[in-house]
């Protein structure tokens, strides 16, 4: 398959799914993560031949070979994203074209073969049709998507390899937040980045994900649910937390973001939050925060928010900040309006409750 050739995808449904009064039980507490729809998308690539074999089937176990080049070279990519039940029985999707945009950037960075934007979003559309009886019907749950795709090829050697494995599997999941949404605490580590120019950081990779785990660890440690990362370069500037971008709200009403710097992943809801913060009136702006500046403004009151956001938590407000120099809060520790009230109107638009002007909404069923 090249360039916009439509791939064909044969449908084997599951002979033995999940049975209604199992699959009630699962979703009456489906936590984040922990439970998995009865189908997924498979696509294959190899050079030469292109995209082939598209199958929606059911959900298995992937044989690989000891010397599949993604065990050992880490040829691997993903993305996140969720459907949404609607208050009419529909079936929403948030910005999917974004998510496939950004899923070949990621394949270019990792010189993998780059899955055609519209195959990516028919593949999510295909298995969401098979398995619509699992998207939880509580208003707080959803389907979580997971596409992801790697080096197949059986080969021990540093180059790009030569056939890929595309898949995307489905999780229903409940509210990210149980007792509602809470202010987290974020340790500064001082000790390890998360990327730096030139790397992978724009990437949605793997390897991004497995090197910010030691770091978390260390939050975790220190009493803190996050990890947030400065600058690779000089340490003094703050670039992401372990998984989300970060916003600051000051007392004029600005609203401030770490600019790309091709360190930091380009998030959809973060694209989401500039537009919809512009659009309340607020200045929006993408320029370097020192951690310095975040303190000393957050103690002089001149900061009143942050929050981080993405996909799994949508906005989360920040209430706590520590690193091996102190801590301090932000504004008393509690959410602020402008976090609260953005966070609100995305989960409303993202549900099909709220209007969409800019067309970010895409109805599946």
């Amino acid at each position: 398959m090249s360039g916009g050739d439509k791939l064909d995808f044969e449908t084997r449904p599951n002979p033995a799914p999940v049975s209604a009064a199992d699959r009630a039980a699962m979703l009456a507490n489906p936590g984040f993560g922990r439970i998995f729809t009865d189908h997924m998308v498979t696509i294959r690539y190899a050079d030469g031949k292109g995209w082939y074999d598209a199958r929606v089937e059911a959900r298995a176990p992937i044989p690989m070979d000891p010397a599949a080049a993604v065990l050992h070279y880490a040829q691997e990519i993903f993305e996140g994203m969720k459907a949404y039940r609607t208050s009419d029985g529909g079936v929403t999707l948030f910005r999917p074209e974004a998510n496939a945009a950004r899923f070949a950037v990621s394949a270019k960075r990792m010189a993998m073969p780059v899955l055609p934007p519209e195959t990516f979003v028919d593949s999510l559309r295909r298995l969401i049709e098979i398995d619509r009886d699992w998207i939880p019907t509580d208003p707080e749950g959803s389907l979580y998507l997971r596409p992801f795709m790697f080096a197949s090829e059986v080969f021990l050697g540093v180059r790009p390899a030569t056939e890929y494995l595309y898949v995307a599997i489905a999780s229903p999941v409940g509210a990210y937040f149980s007792g509602g949404v809470k202010p987290v605490s974020v340790w500064a580590t001082p000790d390890y980045t998360r990327a730096a120019p030139g790397g992978t950081g724009a990437a949605k990779c793997g390897g991004n994900y497995a090197a910010s785990l030691v770091a978390q660890a260390e939050a975790i440690e220190h009493g803190c649910d996050q990890v947030v990362f400065l600058d690779a370069v000089e340490r003094r500037y703050v670039d992401e937390l372990g998984g989300m971008n970060v916003f600051f709200v000051y007392d004029d009403g600005s609203v401030v973001t770490p600019p790309l710097t091709g360190a930091i992943l380009p998030g959809i809801i973060r694209e989401s939050v500039l537009t919809l913060a512009a659009q309340a009136g607020h200045r929006v702006e993408e320029r370097p925060v020192s951690f310095d500046d975040w303190q000393a403004d957050a103690t002089s009151g001149r900061l009143r928010e942050a929050f981080a956001c993405g996909t799994a938590a949508v906005v989360t407000p920040i209430g706590q900040v520590k690193s091996p120099d102190g801590e301090f809060l932000i504004g008393g520790g509690e959410p602020g309006q402008v976090t609260m009230a953005l966070r609100q109107q995305l989960v409303d638009i993202q549900r099909g409750d709220a209007p969409d002007p800019h067309g970010w909404v895409t109805r599946l069923l």
